[in-house]
């Protein structure tokens, strides 16, 4: 039991030492590179110098968006598996994401943006996820109690029907709208108000630390629904209350930062492999492992073709869906081999 503790121990250093080091890098890195030690005399100075206004005003408020959102959706994503016991599952399989994109069409081509502020658009974000989450969880239910399957499939035909909706919207208005439609669709960390950017660190941190009190049905349910139930777990409560954290958590965060694909897929799918399956080291884990690749991925948005920046949702596609190929591949091979 020590040795497991200590190497779970080794893990989280390991991790925590990363993420340190890729906000070093997403501070530094840039049109402007700045040396690392150069950050803390710019501190130091203040106001005065067009780099702490880089750094105060553009880079940092990225980084702190992309330890929230990062963390977020890859504990989101760890939740939303652990409940369905299904590793192919991730936020946006619910429709989430396709809510949040036809809110946002919605207020971009009706011009609610423009009529109360650019604010409106997170708003409608998150209202247009949380209608769905509400159609999904009411439609799931029957007599009290919340069937997965039908919550599964539930949520998939309502992401199309949302996604549809959308591309209707899409279809029929102008073109600068279509341009504003598909710049947030494809996720971005540039967000200018810092209140929103504290709101969701805060609520993603606070929902780290609530979902520990979730690790024993979380283990449990890893034996299935009726085993969990004979443990003395009192499953129906346990899945709707992960079920509408984790709906919360991949809400938020696609209507502040956009559509951001595969960190609810790859990040906890790679930490099972890498620490085992077992919560109490999965949660933390993967939300410091999510903060981390979604900061490197705003690292590589911003740079690779400098001084454009790339939406970091392509980023996140690419390499996220280029790594679940090779895992998946691994394991085929360790399958044949083992057959053989």
């Amino acid at each position: 039991m020590q040795k497991k503790y200590l190497q779970w121990s080794l893990y989280l250093a390991g991790l925590l030492v990363l993420l340190i080091a890729s906000v070093v890098l997403s501070l530094s890195v840039g049109e402007m590179n700045l040396g690392f030690m150069d950050i803390f005399s710019i501190l130091r100075k203040g106001h005065e110098s067009m780099e702490y206004t880089i750094l105060s005003q553009i880079r940092f408020p990225r980084v702190l968006l992309g330890i929230a959102v990062g963390g977020a959706l890859s504990l989101s994503g760890i939740l939303l598996q652990g409940v369905y016991r299904n590793p192919l599952v991730e936020p946006y399989t619910l429709g989430i994401s396709g809510g949040a994109s036809l809110g946002v069409a919605f207020a971009i081509v009706f011009g609610l943006h423009q009529l109360i502020g650019s604010f409106v658009l997170p708003v409608a974000g998150f209202a247009g996820s949380f209608l769905i989450i509400f159609l999904v969880y009411t439609i799931s239910t029957r007599n009290g109690r919340v069937n997965i399957q039908t919550m599964l499939l539930t949520g998939v035909m309502i992401s199309f029907i949302a996604s549809s909706s959308m591309m209707l919207l899409m279809a029929t208005t102008s073109s600068e709208n279509l341009h504003g439609i598909i710049f947030w669709i494809m996720g971005s960390l540039d967000e200018p108000d810092m209140s929103l950017i504290y709101i969701t660190l805060i609520l993603s941190v606070c929902s780290l630390v609530v979902s520990y009190l979730f690790v024993q049905p979380l283990n449990a349910l890893r034996l299935g629904e009726e085993k969990a139930k004979h443990l003395g777990i009192n499953t129906d409560t346990a899945i709707k209350l992960l079920f509408l954290m984790a709906s919360l958590l991949a809400g938020v965060s696609v209507a502040v930062a956009g559509v951001i694909g595969f960190v609810g897929l790859i990040i906890p799918h790679l930490m099972r492999i890498l620490v085992g399956s077992d919560y109490r080291i999965l949660l933390v884990s993967s939300f410091l492992s999510g903060s981390i690749f979604l900061v490197l991925s705003d690292v590589i948005a911003r740079t690779i073709i400098s001084p454009n920046e790339l939406p970091i949702g392509v980023i996140t596609g690419i390499v996220g869906g280029v790594v679940f190929l090779l895992m998946m591949s691994r394991r085929s091979i360790r399958s044949l081999n083992k057959s053989r």
